[in-house]
């Protein structure tokens, strides 16, 4: 029996893309819980950035929301919302946006908006778009972190929030989105990264004890696998130790 759990795994390898990162727009929820963690471990200098106008934010536990005053009390700067997006966000001044999502197809687009239940129930209602669009359309990169399972990794999508790549390389161009949309979808199972000649997600990396049978089965599309499939390498003793201290002071 392995000492981590498979929520750990996917954390921790999320954390790690940020290794060479110098500003983060951070989602909330699981980016949130990678990106601070990448502070405490493999990018103590990364700069967070809060859709709420908090800069440079260093909180010391998971914050609730992007209202959460730990974020605007440990924050370099806060900045009013409309010098974040237009100054900040929209002049690609940011180097990582950091997203999470109900649902995700094999172009990395996204849905956090509704979920449809079938003919005759209402769909349901999910927190919606916030600056997610934005996030997307201009950080230089974006990372995806969720868990993997037919009812996230999707055909199609209920409802498209946030474009990633649209219908496949060029949309991106097309549409004029400043930033190169997803680079790695880091879910509990392994990571899948965009093809470069067609912008499909293509698994790369499995994490120890999954193989690639598991993930396909967890996917709802025929996915396809790269010719070497990598293991990503096992958390740390340290990198566990500060990610169960974070999420033990946000208890």
């Amino acid at each position: 029996m392995s000492d981590w759990t498979r929520d750990e795994l996917m954390s921790i390898n999320a954390a790690r893309a940020l290794a060479r990162a110098r500003t983060c727009f951070v989602g909330i929820g699981l980016p949130s819980t990678a990106a601070n963690l990448a502070r405490r471990t493999v990018r103590p200098d990364l700069v967070l950035i809060y859709e709420s106008g908090a800069l440079g934010a260093k909180p010391t536990r998971l914050p609730l929301s992007i209202g959460d005053g730990e974020l605007a009390d440990t924050a370099d700067a806060v900045v009013s919302v409309p010098e974040m997006f237009n100054y900040w966000l929209q002049a690609g001044r940011i180097d990582v946006g950091f997203l999470g999502a109900a649902q995700i197809d094999r172009f990395g687009n996204i849905n956090t908006t509704l979920i449809d239940r079938g003919p005759g129930r209402p769909p349901i209602r999910l927190p919606g778009a916030g600056g997610a669009p934005e996030i997307a359309a201009n950080c230089r990169e974006v990372l995806i972190v969720l868990r993997h399972s037919p009812r996230g990794f999707v055909e199609r999508l209920d409802f498209i929030t946030s474009v990633g790549h649209g219908t496949g390389r060029g949309d991106r161009e097309r549409l004029g989105l400043r930033g190169k949309g997803p680079v790695a979808v880091i879910t509990d199972l392994g990571i899948l990264r965009p093809d470069p000649d067609t912008a499909e997600l293509v698994l790369t990396d499995v994490h120890p004890g999954v193989d690639i049978e598991q993930v396909r089965a967890a996917t709802g599309w025929p996915l396809k696998i790269a010719d070497q499939v990598r293991t990503t390498e096992p958390p740390t003793a340290e990198e566990l130790a500060a990610l169960r201290a974070l999420t033990a002071a946000s208890a």
